[in-house]
């Protein structure tokens, strides 16, 4: 390490020895001071990350050079360590540098120091502080990056920005393995346990998608996206849960992944997104975070709606997607409503969902049920009765995930009593499930509802007013009332500015007239027929 007093006598490349005679510094004599005085004051992990091995200095014609691996390694050195170098070279040779910044891809296949520590002393290694590797640490759910299908994910490269967090630099490992991932499950697995024993859930295909007639459009535009990325972008799935918008997200990724070999495919949720891009923000990572997102053929988000309100990660969103969709790359998103009631993500992200393809999702019909018990039992390679599949099919309603515990409910009964699935057994099997009860519905939820889907004030409803643009979103809630909820008439009347249930009745039978004359509505964003608008509101009222 440098000594303070020895750096502060050297002036113009020449210092004092112990005998008074001055003797000029050589060029290695000047380099070696420069990193002593970094490592002196910065944190060892710091120092060892960007002027270890991959890092040289050196002096060529009184002017100090900065050779990097990578230019992103350069520009890093350049923005945040040249004040550092400057003040380096100022207090060994007491005048000011000049400095040079340069790539050197031959840094690049020098192997650390530290790892080279570790295999000359591999005995050392097994028994003490272990590296991290990718196969200690599992990535979160539903995160897919892929450049190279079916091959092992890389480790991250060491100067990746947005990896790269000097606060806590343990989050260098995880984070790297966490976007690398091509399958990968959201809970740690056991440290001490080899990777291979950790099952992963393998992502959806198109081909055991079960489809009706209102899902084969969706399940069309999904195959001819992952056939001719670019075709349809943006392309957005939207509907309630359990209709499978993140099975056509995740088969469009297989699909794809298996149809254009070392395309640069990435499938992550938006609260995915959001984490890794506050992640880069922090860490001063945002160039690499978008370089990552911006230069992919394919990008898939699921949950757009968690993007709500989050004014920072839209602007990002907003860039990427017009980044892409520049280069004629192909965008996939989902959402529980469509793209004009997502309000809260602001008009020009709404209007670039809306120019590309939109496919609404409905919730299973009793064909579609009947259909998914199908596929369950196909996977499980086990045969079941049609009277089994129409017992499933009639006491789940909800979902298809919901579908698939009741079967996995009934397969698991007969494997541990040791019995063939039969009709017996699979009532007294889903007997003891319990069905999750729809949320109730309240006043006040209807209210909420309208008035999002046609744009009014809260307290619009139960005003007095009594314009056409009022009275007749609040007739249609009297009607959504009456069908949704247990309150009486008077209460009824009552909440929506205390009018008599009489006038609730003949609420109900005007919209009744509405829905057989099928009469138009103007909500908040454009004209539509009274059945799209009771669908808009109900989806709102599913939605909570």
């Amino acid at each position: 390490m440098l000594n303070r007093d020895r750096a502060g006598a050297i002036c113009g490349g020449a210092a004092r020895n112990t005998t008074g005679q001055e003797s000029t510094m050589s060029d290695m004599d000047i380099v070696s001071a420069v990193h002593s005085w970094l490592a002196e004051r910065l944190e060892p992990l710091r120092y060892q990350l960007w002027f270890g091995p991959k890092t040289r200095l050196s002096i060529s014609a009184g002017t100090l050079i900065v050779e990097s691996a990578t230019q992103f390694a350069q520009d890093w050195l350049r923005v945040h360590y040249r004040k550092q170098l400057e003040t380096a070279y100022r207090e060994v040779l007491g005048r000011d540098a000049e400095m040079e910044f340069r790539v050197n891809a031959e840094l690049a296949n020098l192997e650390s120091a530290s790892s080279a520590n570790c295999r000359g002393r591999k005995e050392h290694c097994e028994s003490g502080a272990r590296p991290v590797s990718p196969s200690h640490s599992r990535s979160p759910n539903h995160v897919a990056y892929s450049s190279a299908p079916h091959t092992r994910a890389p480790t991250a490269k060491l100067f990746d920005a947005s990896l790269v967090s000097v606060t806590k630099p343990i989050d260098l490992v995880s984070h790297s393995n966490g976007i690398a991932g091509s399958h990968s499950t959201l809970a740690p697995a056991n440290p001490f346990a080899p990777a291979e024993s950790v099952a992963r859930r393998k992502f959806a295909t198109l081909d055991s998608f079960v489809s009706n007639t209102a899902s084969q459009l969706s399940l069309a535009a999904a195959k001819m996206v992952a056939e001719r990325p670019g075709s349809l972008t943006p392309l957005v799935f939207h509907g309630p849960s359990g209709c499978g918008k993140t099975h056509l997200l995740e088969g469009i990724w297989s699909a794809a992944r298996a149809q254009h070999r070392g395309a640069n495919i990435v499938y992550l949720s938006a609260e995915q997104f959001t984490t890794y891009f506050l992640e880069a923000l922090r860490g001063s990572g945002l160039p690499s975070f978008r370089r990552k997102h911006r230069s992919v053929d394919l990008l898939i988000v699921d949950d757009l709606q968690f993007f709500a309100g989050k004014r920072a990660t839209l602007v990002e969103v907003l860039h990427t997607i017009d980044s892409l969709l520049r280069e004629g790359k192909q965008l996939v998103f989902s959402s529980d409503r469509t793209p004009t009631e997502l309000h809260q993500l602001g008009p020009e992200l709404m209007t670039r969902l809306a120019g590309g393809m939109v496919c609404r999702l409905e919730s299973p019909d009793l064909q579609l049920r009947q259909g998914l018990v199908h596929e369950f039992a196909r996977r499980l390679n086990v045969e079941v009765s049609q009277d089994i599949v129409e017992l499933i099919a009639t006491r789940v309603t909800t979902g298809a995930r919901e579908i698939s515990g009741a079967f996995n409910r009934i397969h698991a009964t007969g494997r541990m009593l040791s019995k063939a699935i039969s009709y017996e057994l699979a009532v007294e099997a889903l007997a003891g499930m319990q069905q999750p009860s729809a949320r109730a519905v309240r006043l006040v939820d209807i209210e909420r509802a309208v008035c999002g889907v046609f744009g009014l004030p809260g307290e619009s409803l139960q005003s007095s007013q009594r314009t056409k643009n009022v009275s007749a979103p609040r007739m249609l809630a009297m009607w959504l009332a009456r069908k949704h909820t247990r309150a009486g008439l008077n209460e009824i009347g009552q909440y929506f500015g205390r009018r008599s249930h009489s006038t609730v009745i003949s609420a109900h039978k005007r919209v009744a007239d509405w829905m057989t004359n099928q009469s138009e509505l103007d909500l908040a964003d454009r004209r539509c027929q009274i059945d799209e608008a009771i669908r808009r509101v109900e989806d709102q009222l599913r939605v909570g």
